[in-house]
């Protein structure tokens, strides 16, 4: 009776290796792909945070640069209420609503 010793198909114990190697890599790349993802959002978010400050950086330069011209400071002045010393401030009573 011949004798059968159990053989070794390693064509199939390398192809199941290879299976669990490919399997591990891929799990070990999770992470930091989901990371990358997440700061390159955050990036995004962040690019658009800055160009709304430049904007209003820029706004607030006009702005500036606007009040220092003495026209515009006056009109500033009479928008809030104020005279000149040499003027003459009147109140008028009675107008209707919006017309002020």
């Amino acid at each position: 009776m011949p004798e059968f010793a159990p053989r070794v198909r390693w064509d199939r114990v390398g192809r199941a290796a290879l299976l669990l190697v490919g399997v591990l890599l891929i799990y070990l790349y999770i992470n930091p792909l989901r990371t990358y993802v997440s700061t390159w959002r955050e990036a995004g978010t962040k690019r658009a945070e800055v160009a709304e400050l430049q904007r209003e950086h820029r706004e607030l330069l006009q702005r500036r640069q606007a009040l220092r011209n003495p026209r515009s400071l006056e009109r500033e002045a009479r928008l809030l209420g104020m005279v000149d010393p040499h003027e003459r401030a009147y109140i008028i009573k009675g107008l209707p609503r919006g017309e002020r």
